[in-house]
């Protein structure tokens, strides 16, 4: 005797096993075995956006930790760019975390570059009154870039307007004459070469020759010195011999006396004589050191007095 089956409670089962097998595909697929934890960030961008796209990667020093969720405008300020950044839970954003604005390679696909974040900073957290905390953003490599660019222009022209207005027509008129006027004394002296080096050479052979006898006369100056010095030791000697002599010759008193009166004076003005050839000697060394020139040329006439 067969056994009787109910089909309804067969049907019901197999649409109920179905349906629990595509919703478990489902889930496996959607990742939902393997789902992290996010946390929501905020930025503020001043700089357009232009590039950047919902689901865009959130990088931590190149590793993708994150997607961008939102993009609109900021709510209390319209010069800015709200962009609320899924980031996964664990990342290490810190109170000087960096958020910039990056284009990957040449596809012009953008991307948010977190940076920064030392060691021993501080977790970021959302301020008083704020729901999530706000990372702090900076400019990005095209803005850096383009305040670059044209701070180079703007230096460029006003070096531009500088140099304009330094070579006015009559500053370009004065360059062009001592242009002239140089290339005049280039000539003159090209033409006059050979006499110039005449010249040269006649002033070193004059320097020489002036040397040469500057060191003679200092050797001359020195060697009368040294003689009058041994004329001042003679005479002294000569005085002391006398006076000796007068003391202990009663007899030649006469000759003594007479040699005193003839030969001392004698010997006091060959003495002087030899002092006024000294200092003549350095008076003629000194002008030779001031003007070489008198070697060759003689000593200059004096100037006239008024009336002469």
């Amino acid at each position: 005797m067969e056994a009787k089956v109910n089909y309804a409670v067969v049907g019901a089962f197999v649409l109920v096993l179905g349906a629990a097998l595509i919703a478990g595909v489902l889930w496996l697929s959607s990742g939902g075995a393997y789902r992290k934890s996010y946390d929501i960030y905020l930025a503020y961008m001043t700089e357009s956006v232009s590039g950047l796209s919902l689901d865009a990667p959130v990088r931590y020093r190149g590793v993708e930790v994150g997607r961008v969720r939102r993009i609109a405008l900021a709510p209390h300020d319209i010069e800015q760019v709200q962009l609320t950044l899924e980031i996964e839970r664990g990342t290490p954003v810190k109170e000087d975390t960096i958020a910039v604005l990056r284009v990957q390679g040449l596809t012009g696909i953008a991307y948010v570059e977190l940076t920064g974040g030392r060691r021993d900073s501080l977790p970021l957290l959302a301020q008083a009154g704020e729901e999530y905390p706000v990372i702090r953003t900076g400019p990005s490599l095209m803005v850096r870039l383009d305040a670059a660019v044209t701070m180079l222009l703007t230096n460029v022209t006003r070096t531009s307007e500088s140099v304009n207005a330094l070579l006015d027509e009559g500053n370009r008129r004065a360059l062009k004459q001592a242009l002239a006027n140089l290339e005049v004394v280039s000539r003159t002296l090209a033409a006059r070469s050979a006499a110039i080096d005449s010249s040269l050479a006649n002033t070193a052979r004059t320097m020489e020759n002036t040397a040469q006898l500057t060191a003679d006369l200092s050797q001359l100056v020195v060697r009368v010195q040294r003689s009058a010095e041994a004329f001042d030791r003679m005479a002294g000697e000569v005085t002391r011999a006398s006076a000796s002599a007068s003391d202990t010759l009663e007899g030649a008193r006469a000759g003594v006396q007479q040699f005193s009166s003839e030969t001392l004076p004698q010997l006091h003005q060959l003495v002087g004589e030899l002092r006024e050839l000294t200092g003549s000697l350095r008076r003629l060394s000194g002008d030779l050191e001031r003007n070489p020139g008198m070697l060759v040329h003689g000593r200059p006439a004096p100037k006239r007095g008024p009336g002469e």
